[in-house]
């Protein structure tokens, strides 16, 4: 799913176009294959070059409540959680100061519906899908997650040890997330799981035993344990497929130049090691479920 680099594409041209060029030529081309590529590529992703929502101003997206730990006091811009710190290290490698950020309001069902975005990126644990990816394009990965199941302590299914033994529960999970995906194939229940519009409804089923397990991304199922319901346990956790692994990645609107400027900056990020960085902030608690096969 990850795009091939803009430069790297670049350059190979350019150099397919020297090794073409008359020997006479060649001093030329080389000097303009030099700096020139790389330059228009920088000159694309200044800040004053990108075509953005609101002139001077980067808009992010994101749905409403934002839950820990992906954001901290359902307030993004605070820059506290690992989503808005991811957010904002992108906009300063972009050039942007904290006030030159804006956030919008979106649902999560909506986010990667086709059609123009009032944002220039949506940041909303979005996993990266083929289906997805038909109505709207997506950075690199910036998070590898796995899936998590929460049950009431002490109930039948909170002792599960393999997926096996969870064919039988009852499952919530929120529309339109991979979650569902994941327990349809993977878990593939005897009964049809329970769907619910928000995560929180599916929260509120557990806590009401209408439901048996919710299955929701790691790091939320760490935050509905310790925060959501009292008395839940982390079952385990488990690979959403058997082939690639699932990541979330920013999304924008279908065609949005800004992607490439956007791989770049998450790109150092990577390079530099402070994205590992705050993951291992925010995102600390994810590591230590048992693993369910």
């Amino acid at each position: 799913m990850r795009r091939p680099s803009l430069l790297l594409a670049s350059g190979a041209l350019v150099l397919a176009a020297a090794a073409c060029a008359p020997a006479d030529d060649t001093s030329t081309t080389a000097s303009a294959a030099a700096s020139p590529v790389g330059s228009a590529a920088a000159d694309a992703c200044a800040k004053e070059s990108l075509k953005l929502i609101t002139p001077g101003k980067l808009t992010i997206g994101t749905d409403k409540p934002a839950y820990e730990p992906w954001f901290k006091d359902d307030n993004p811009s605070n820059g506290q959680g690992f989503e808005s710190a991811v957010a904002y290290a992108v906009a300063e490698k972009m050039g942007f100061t904290k006030d030159e950020v804006t956030w919008a309001v979106v649902p999560f069902d909506s986010s990667f519906a086709p059609g123009p975005k009032q944002f220039d990126f949506d940041v909303n644990q979005i996993s990266i899908t083929p289906s997805r990816a038909k109505a709207v394009d997506f950075s690199q990965g910036y998070y590898t997650v796995k899936q998590g199941v929460v049950a009431l302590d002490g109930t039948k299914f909170a002792s599960a040890t393999s997926l096996a033994e969870l064919k039988d529960a009852k499952i919530g999970v929120q529309a339109g997330t991979t979650a569902l995906e994941a327990v349809r194939s993977v878990i593939q229940p005897s009964k049809d799981p329970s769907v619910f519009n928000q995560q929180v409804d599916a929260v509120n089923a557990l806590k009401n035993k209408q439901i048996d397990a919710i299955v929701v991304d790691l790091p939320t199922a760490f935050y509905v344990t310790a925060a959501q319901v009292e008395g839940s346990k982390i079952v385990g956790q488990f690979d959403a497929n058997a082939g690639e692994p699932e990541e979330f990645g920013l999304l924008f609107q279908k065609g949005n130049p800004l992607v490439s400027c956007v791989d770049k900056a998450l790109g150092e990020l990577r390079s530099s090691g402070e994205l590992a960085q705050i993951e291992s902030q925010w995102l600390t608690a994810a590591a230590g479920a048992p693993e369910l096969k």
